[in-house]
C-alpha cells in the first residue's frame, strides 16, 4: 500500500472516532437584539436595492418577467422576506421603493396585510426613504423630487400609520444639496446614507475616517437643516465573502459536526477580520454592513440562516458584536456616542469611479425624455391647481395616473437617461396615459370656470376645450383649421403662477387672414411669422412617428401676440378672420435673408434688447440694453466631442453614463454663411442654418430684455464611425477668475470652480468631463461689473471651461456602452414605416447679460416662468357671443391681490379627505438679491377668497407629520470646530402662523407647507 494512501485511510478512520462521538442536533441560534459598549458593535442591515426600472420596465422587475435580461422578480424577494420575518422576531428588513411595494401590498389577503402590519409596527419591517423610488439627484427638479416623496410618505402614513426617520439614496451617481437639506432634514429625516462618491474623495476621506459627517447643504438655511450623512466605505453591499443570495460564492458557515468543511471558526475569524477593518476607518464604535445589493432576497432564507449564524458565533466569540439592525437604530447609536461630526456644505458632484470615468454624461443623456418630464411635471402642477377650483370630484378623470408616472419617471435610472430602450419607451408610455387623464381634467375644469353659471343652469359644462401637446412642434389641429365664416378660435389661457404674466404666445395657423382680439373685444397687435422648412419637415416626421398619420392641415404661419393672464387664472383671447372690409389683419412679418457678402451689422430687437451681428461671419457679435446699459461682446457657436471609443489603453467609453470626450470639434456652416432674419410688431427672429442636423432660432420679444434661442439638433450623423456630443458655447470677454456657478435641482446656486474640489485636492485627469455639473434652472458667470446668465428648458449638463465661457452639452449619440451595467449603447432612433433615424432635440436655452447684483431677478423670475408655461386650451365659437356667454377671465386669488415677486406656489391641491395641500416657496437665497432676499409674507386669506379657513396645520415637507412634532423630535448633532459656547450664524426663519391673521412668512429659500381645511362659501363661477 502506498504511503499517501495509508496516512489518508488513518485519517479517516480518526474520523470516524471523531464523528461517532459527537451529536448533530437541533440548534436555536441567538439572534437577540443588543448593543454592547466598549465593543465594536457591526450592525447587519438587510435590504435589497430594487430598481424602479432600468434593464427590465417597472412592472418586469416587479412580476418577474423578461428574465433573458436579468433574473429579477421583487415580488418573491417581498414574498420571502416576510416569510423568514415571521420565522424569527429578531429579523429584520428595510424596504425603500414603494412603487414596488404598492404593487405587492393591492396583491395581498387581509390575513396576510395584519400579519405584515404587526412586523411594522414591532420594527421588523421598517420603511426608509420611503418615497416611490429612488430618485436621481442630478437631474430632477426640486418640485418632482418632493411630489414623489410626499406621494410614498402619504402612502405608508395612511397604510401604516407610519413616519420614515432615514434617507437611503445608495445608488444615484453624485449627490445634490438639495438632497441633503430639503429632501432630507425638511422632511424630518435623521440621517442619509449613500454610496457614491467620487474615488479622490473616498481615498481621502477612508485615511481621515472623514466618511460620516453633518451636512449643511443650504447656506440660507445652515444648521436648522443639516442632516448626519454616512458614505459606505466600499458600495452598498456587504464585505467580500459575505453575500448570500443563492448561487453566491461566499462561503456560507458550515456548523454541522457530522458534516465535511466544518467552518464556524474560520468564518468568526474573518467577519472579525472585516468588522475591525471597517472600524478602524470609521468614528465610534458602531458599524453598519449593508446586507444586500440589487434584488437580492428572492430567497431570503439563504441570507437570514447565514445571518443568523453570523450574530450567534460572533457573539459567542465574544470580539466583536454583531446584531440584527435598521439604519434607523444605527443613527440613534451614533447619536449616542455624543461625537462631533466634520462638516459638510455644498454637494457631491461630480462623481468619478475611476480617473477617466466621470459620470458627468447622464446630465444630458435622453435629453428628448427629459424634457418630456420636465413639461408634464409643470402640467401636473397647473392640473391640480384646477381641479382645486372645480372642486375634486370622486368620479371622473384626475390626475393619478400622472402623479405615479412622473413618480417612477424621477428613478436614477429614469430621468437620468440611463436605462434601456424599451425601459425609456415604458417610462414615456406611463407618462402620455397619465397626461391624457390630466388633460381631461384640466379640459373640464377650464369649462366649468369658464362657463357663466347662469348660461348652464346646474353648471353641467358643456363648452369642449382641446389641447395640443405637440405644440412645440407646430402640430395644433384647433388652430390650424381654417377659420370658416362666422367661426373664430377661442383660445383661454391659463397662469400657474402667482403673479401676473404679460408674454407674447405663437399658435400655427393655416391662414394669414387672421385677427386677435382680447376679453374686451378689443383688436390687439398680432404677427405673422413663416414656418421654416426645418420646422415644417419635424412637424411632418414627427407627427408621422407619435400618432401615426400625416397632419392633414398645411401650417403655414406662426400667429405671435401678446397675452396678459392673472395670477392663478386665466384670459380668453378670440382669434378670428378678417374680412377684406374690416381694415388690417395681423401683420406679416418682414423677411430678410442675408448671404455674407458685405461687412454690415444687422440689428434685431425691438425694445430695449439689441443683438447685433456680423453679416459677413454670420454669427452675433454683440449684446447692448440701452435701459441698464450693458455692452458686451458676446458669440454663440456650436461643437461637439467625439466620445471615445475605449480602445486606447484605458478601455473607458463615453456611454450614457460616462463622458469621456476624445477631440473637440468646433461646427462650422456647411455652406455660405446665411442669416434669414425675421421682422414685426411683437417680435424680431434670427434664423441659422449651420449644416443638415443643426439649426436654431433666436428671438427677441418686445417689452422682454432677454433672448431665447430655439435649437433643432439632429439626426446626429454617427455612419463614420463616431459618436458625438453636441454642445454650445456662449463666449464672452468677462474675467470669471475660474469661477461659474450652477443649480442644485433648481433651487440653490452653488459655487464652482475650474479644477477645483473644497473637500480635497484635485488630480486632474479629465480637464473637460471633470469639470461638468448638472444643470437644471440655469448656470451664471460674473465678473467686477457684468453677469451672464442662461437659463435652461431641462436637465443638461455645462461648465465654464474657459473664463467668459459658459458651455451647455444638448444632446448626444454615442456607439459604444460605458460598461456600467446598462449593456446597450445610448442610440436614441425615431421610427416611421420607411425606416429609423436618429432623435431630433428641439430645445430652448436663454441668455441675458446684467449689470453685477441684478442678475437673480431675471434667474428667479424667468426661471419659474419656464419652469411653468402658459397652458393653452382651444375651443371655438360660432357667431360673436363668446364673451357674453363665457366668463372671459378667471383669478383663483383675491383679484386684488398677487404673491410677492420671491414666492412661488409649487402645490395647490384638494386631497381624498377634503383638506388641501399647499406648499410656499421664498424662490432667493440670502444675499442673492438686495431686494428679494428678505422675509417675504403671503395672505391665506386672499390666497382662498369665497372661502372660510377653519383650520391651518403647518406639516413636513412631505405632509406626513406635523411641523413642530417634527422639530421636537429632530436629533441636535455637533459639529466639529464649534463649541457649544459659540453663536452660529443666525439662521431666519418665518415666525409660526398665527391663526388670526393667518399671514405665512418665508425666509429666504424657505419652503413651508399647510394643510388647510376650508369651508366653501362660494363656488367659482357661481
Amino acid at each position: 500500500m502506498p504511503v499517501a494512501m495509508a496516512i489518508t485511510l488513518l485519517f479517516a478512520i480518526l474520523l470516524a472516532g471523531a464523528f461517532s462521538s459527537a451529536e448533530s442536533s437541533y440548534i436555536e441560534y441567538n439572534t437577540t437584539q443588543t448593543i454592547v459598549p466598549g465593543r465594536i458593535n457591526v450592525h447587519l442591515v438587510p435590504h435589497s436595492h430594487d430598481d424602479v426600472g432600468w434593464l427590465k420596465t417597472v412592472d418586469q422587475y416587479y412580476f418577474g418577467g423578461n428574465n433573458s435580461i436579468r433574473g429579477a422578480c421583487v415580488q418573491n424577494v417581498l414574498d420571502s422576506v416576510i416569510s423568514a420575518l415571521l420565522d424569527d422576531k429578531n429579523r429584520k428588513f428595510i424596504y425603500v421603493e414603494m412603487a414596488f411595494f404598492q404593487r405587492w401590498w393591492r396583491q395581498q389577503s387581509n390575513a396576510k396585510k395584519i400579519k405584515v402590519k404587526e412586523l411594522v409596527n414591532s420594527g421588523q419591517l421598517e420603511f426608509i426613504n420611503g418615497a416611490m423610488c429612488m430618485h436621481d439627484e442630478a437631474t430632477p427638479h426640486y418640485i418632482d423630487l418632493i411630489d414623489q416623496t410626499t406621494l410614498g410618505h402619504k402612502y405608508i402614513k395612511d397604510e401604516f400609520g407610519q413616519i420614515p426617520r432615514v434617507g437611503w439614496q445608495i445608488d444615484p451617481f453624485g449627490h445634490s444639496a438639495v438632497q441633503a437639506y430639503l429632501l432630507g432634514a425638511e422632511i424630518g429625516f435623521d440621517s442619509l446614507f449613500f454610496a457614491r462618491i467620487d474615488y479622490q474623495d473616498r481615498a481621502k476621506r477612508l485615511k481621515e475616517k472623514t466618511l460620516e459627517v453633518v451636512w449643511q447643504g443650504s447656506k440660507s438655511l445652515g444648521s436648522s437643516s443639516q442632516i448626519f450623512t454616512g458614505i459606505f466605505p466600499r458600495h452598498y453591499d456587504p464585505p467580500d465573502g459575505f453575500t448570500f443570495e443563492i448561487n453566491d460564492v461566499s462561503p456560507p458557515i458550515q456548523d454541522d459536526v457530522l458534516l465535511f468543511d466544518y467552518n464556524v471558526q474560520e468564518r468568526v475569524n474573518e467577519f472579525v477580520a472585516a468588522a475591525l477593518a471597517q472600524a478602524n476607518v470609521t468614528r465610534t464604535n458602531h458599524i453598519m454592513w449593508a446586507m444586500g445589493t440589487d434584488f437580492r432576497y428572492q430567497y431570503a432564507n439563504s441570507w437570514f440562516r447565514q445571518m443568523d449564524k453570523f450574530i450567534h458565533y460572533v457573539n459567542q466569540d465574544g470580539r466583536v458584536n454583531a446584531l440584527y439592525s435598521t439604519p434607523s437604530i444605527y443613527t440613534d447609536a451614533k447619536y449616542a456616542a455624543n461625537e462631533k461630526w466634520p462638516l459638510k456644505t455644498d454637494d457631491f458632484f461630480p462623481y468619478a469611479d475611476k480617473p477617466n470615468a466621470y459620470w458627468t454624461g447622464y446630465f444630458t443623456s435622453r435629453p428628448a425624455f427629459k424634457g418630456y418630464v420636465r413639461v408634464l411635471s409643470a402640467y401636473y402642477l397647473a392640473a391640480r391647481q384646477l381641479e382645486f377650483f372645480k372642486g375634486r370630484s370622486t368620479s371622473g378623470p384626475n390626475t393619478d395616473a400622472l402623479a405615479d408616472a412622473l413618480a417612477i419617471a424621477q428613478h436614477h435610472d429614469a430621468v437620468s437617461g440611463t436605462e434601456r430602450q424599451h425601459v425609456a419607451a415604458d417610462y414615456a408610455l406611463r407618462l402620455s396615459i397619465g397626461y391624457v387623464e390630466a388633460e381631461k381634467l384640466v379640459a373640464s375644469s377650464l369649462s366649468f370656470l369658464a362657463e357663466s353659471r347662469s348660461n348652464t343652469g346646474q353648471g353641467n359644462s358643456v363648452t369642449s376645450f382641446m389641447q395640443c401637446p405637440l405644440l412645440n412642434i407646430s402640430f395644433c389641429p384647433p388652430s390650424e383649421v381654417a377659420l370658416s365664416d362666422g367661426k373664430s378660435l377661442v383660445v383661454v389661457i391659463y397662469n400657474s403662477l402667482g403673479w401676473k404674466r404679460e408674454e407674447t404666445i405663437r399658435i400655427p395657423v393655416s391662414t394669414a387672414r387672421v385677427i386677435v382680439k382680447d376679453s374686451e373685444g378689443r383688436e390687439i397687435e398680432s404677427q405673422l411669422l413663416p414656418l421654416s422648412n426645418f420646422t415644417s419637415r419635424i412637424r411632418t416626421h414627427y407627427v408621422k412617428a407619435y400618432l401615426g398619420k400625416t397632419p392633414s392641415e398645411t401650417a403655414k404661419y406662426w400667429l405671435a401676440f401678446s397675452v396678459s393672464v392673472p395670477p392663478l387664472g386665466f384670459s380668453t383671447y378670440i382669434v378670428g378672420t378678417a374680412k377684406e372690409t374690416e381694415g388690417p389683419s395681423s401683420i406679416i412679418s418682414t423677411v430678410d435673408t442675408y448671404k455674407g457678402s458685405k461687412s454690415n451689422t444687422i440689428e434685431v430687437g425691438k425694445g430695449s434688447l439689441k443683438l447685433l451681428y456680423s453679416e459677413d461671419e454670420g454669427k452675433l457679435i454683440r449684446y447692448v440694453n440701452s435701459r441698464n446699459l450693458v455692452t458686451a461682446f458676446a458669440e454663440q457657436s456650436y461643437g461637439y466631442y467625439s466620445g471615445n471609443d475605449g480602445t486606447d489603453k484605458d478601455p473607458q467609453a463615453s456611454g450614457a453614463y460616462i463622458f469621456r470626450p476624445n477631440g473637440t470639434f468646433p461646427m462650422k456652416s456647411e455652406s455660405q454663411t446665411q442669416l434669414i432674419v425675421v421682422r414685426g410688431a411683437v417680435l424680431d427672429e434670427v434664423h441659422q442654418q449651420l449644416n443638415s442636423w443643426i439649426s436654431q432660432v433666436t428671438r427677441v420679444f418686445k417689452g422682454k430684455e432677454h433672448a431665447e434661442v430655439e435649437f433643432n439638433i439632429g439626426p446626429i450623423p454617427v455612419n463614420d464611425g463616431i459618436g458625438k456630443e453636441i454642445i454650445t458655447q456662449i463666449t464672452t470677454t468677462m474675467k470669471t477668475n475660474r469661477t461659474f456657478y450652477t443649480d442644485s435641482n433648481g433651487r440653490d446656486f452653488i459655487k464652482r470652480i475650474r479644477d477645483f474640489r473644497k473637500d480635497w485636492d484635485l488630480q486632474v485627469n479629465q480637464p473637460v468631463a471633470g469639470n461638468y455639473y448638472p444643470i437644471n434652472l440655469g448656470i451664471y458667470l460674473q465678473d467686477n461689473s457684468t453677469e451672464l446668465s442662461v437659463l435652461v428648458d431641462r436637465s443638461v449638463g455645462g461648465s465654464s471651461l474657459a473664463d467668459g465661457q459658459i458651455e451647455l452639452m444638448l444632446h448626444r449619440r454615442l456607439i459604444h456602452d460605458d460598461v456600467r451595467g446598462v449593456g446597450e449603447v445610448l442610440n436614441e432612433t425615431v421610427c416611421v414605416p420607411e425606416g429609423c433615424e436618429g432623435l431630433t432635440i428641439q430645445g430652448k436655452f436663454y441668455l441675458r447679460i446684467d449689470p453685477i447684483g441684478e442678475g437673480a431677478k431675471w434667474r428667479r423670475t424667468v426661471g419659474q416662468e419656464i419652469y411653468s408655461p402658459l397652458l393653452l386650451a382651444f375651443s371655438e365659437q360660432d357667431g360673436n357671443d363668446w364673451m357674453s356667454s363665457h366668463v372671459p377671465t378667471f383669478s383663483g386669488i383675491d383679484p386684488s391681490y398677487s404673491l410677492p415677486d420671491n414666492v412661488a406656489i409649487i402645490t395647490l391641491q384638494e386631497l381624498e379627505n377634503g383638506k388641501v395641500l399647499l406648499r410656499l416657496a421664498h424662490l432667493y437665497e440670502s444675499g442673492e438679491d438686495k431686494d428679494y432676499s428678505v422675509m417675504a409674507s403671503v395672505e391665506l386669506k386672499k390666497l382662498f377668497p369665497k372661502k372660510k379657513i377653519n383650520k391651518v396645520t403647518e406639516m413636513s415637507l412631505s405632509a406626513n407629520q406635523e411641523r413642530g412634532e417634527m422639530e421636537r423630535r429632530r436629533l441636535a448633532w455637533k459639529v466639529e470646530g464649534t463649541f457649544e459656547e459659540e453663536e452660529e450664524p443666525e439662521v431666519v426663519r418665518g415666525e409660526p402662523l398665527d391663526p388670526s391673521k393667518l399671514v405665512v412668512e418665508l425666509a429666504p429659500m424657505e419652503i413651508r407647507t399647510f394643510l388647510i381645511d376650508l369651508d366653501y362659501l362660494q363656488m367659482f363661477g357661481s
